[in-house]
């Protein structure tokens, strides 16, 4: 029998682990998950974002029957929850869903953040997004967008917002600029507190979520003069987008975007981002997805990846433009 010289069978014993290796490697994917996948939502049950990936992760659980446990971890305008994410071990049992706050507005309004929100994340997929609607009083005299700019240039007027650094405020930092109108920010605690003044005649307009927004329009009690959106809000047909109103590229949206601590392996990734796209394409999830002002998104974890530094330049230029900052 023909024997090979002593430094070669070493070399061929090294190469049978590598290769073994390698061959393993699909294997991965294909046995994920073995065990609950943790899925940390930075805000509190029945928020926006919360209902958005349960909404997501019950249709996931559907077709490919992984257990998936949601957390709740809110503070700190989703911080908290996001650094529980960036700090978790790399192996595909946590994922987080950030939104355009913690992930594009919290790393320039924050002047010492817990994580990096380039850096500490293997990007998934990005979820859905929605635009904010313009929104003044039933009563107001400004039936529409140039009705509030005109008027926002011959006096000073006042803004609300759910709070410094929101997406609200800072979309609302943006359309003065854009307009030139003369601008008062007040921000309030929360959204609530912001649509009750708005309501009651202490602001002249309010940059809301359509979840905020829908309701008292649908009453009567507000009326929407523009959406940030590319195009019109299908819940909103008649409602003119702010581009139309001659505002070119004038857009703003509250999005959602699913994560992974930094060096979660490829494969995994590639087999969670999969999903998702084909969750987020059902019809009966658009729909749901499109009652509260939602529209999917998706994409690959590239593309996401090149979204999530685009998104923190644009708002981080709007952050510090605006003065805004939380200590």
């Amino acid at each position: 029998m023909k024997r090979f010289p002593s430094s070669i069978r070493a070399l061929l014993l090294l190469a049978v682990p590598a290769v073994l290796a390698a061959s393993a490697i699909p294997a991965v994917a294909d046995t994920y998950p073995s065990q609950p996948v943790r899925l940390v939502v930075p805000f509190p049950p029945a928020g926006g974002t919360d209902v958005m990936a349960r909404l997501v992760f019950n249709k996931v659980g559907m077709t490919t029957h992984w257990n998936v446990v949601v957390e709740n971890r809110a503070g700190a305008g989703g911080n908290i929850g996001m650094d529980a994410v960036a700090k978790a071990r790399p192996d595909g049992y946590t994922l987080g869903m950030g939104q355009t706050a913690n992930l594009a507005i919290n790393p320039t309004l924050y002047p010492r953040m817990p994580y990096d929100a380039v850096k500490d994340f293997t990007p998934v997929a990005l979820v859905s997004a929605q635009p904010l609607v313009l929104i003044v009083r039933k009563d107001a005299p400004y039936k529409n967008l140039a009705d509030l700019i005109t008027a926002g240039k011959a006096r000073q007027l006042s803004m609300a917002s759910a709070g410094a650094g929101t997406v609200g405020h800072l979309t609302g930092e943006m359309f003065a600029r854009r307009t030139g109108i003369k601008m008062l920010h007040v921000p309030y605690k929360g959204a609530s507190p912001a649509l009750t003044d708005l309501l009651g005649g202490q602001t002249d307009f309010y940059f809301a979520t359509p979840p905020i927004a829908l309701p008292m329009i649908k009453a009567g009690k507000l009326r929407a003069l523009g959406v940030t959106s590319a195009k019109r809000l299908p819940l909103l047909a008649d409602v003119p987008t702010v581009i139309e109103g001659g505002y070119a590229g004038f857009q703003a949206e509250d999005w959602k975007a699913l994560v992974a601590p930094a060096g979660t392996p490829a494969e995994i990734v590639k087999r969670v981002n999969e999903e998702i796209n084909k969750a987020i394409a059902q019809p009966d999830t658009i729909a749901k997805m499109r009652e509260e002002g939602s529209e999917p998104r998706g994409g690959s974890p590239q593309d996401l990846a090149a979204f999530i530094k685009a998104e923190n330049t644009r708002w981080g230029t709007l952050v510090r433009q605006s003065g805004a900052k939380v200590e």
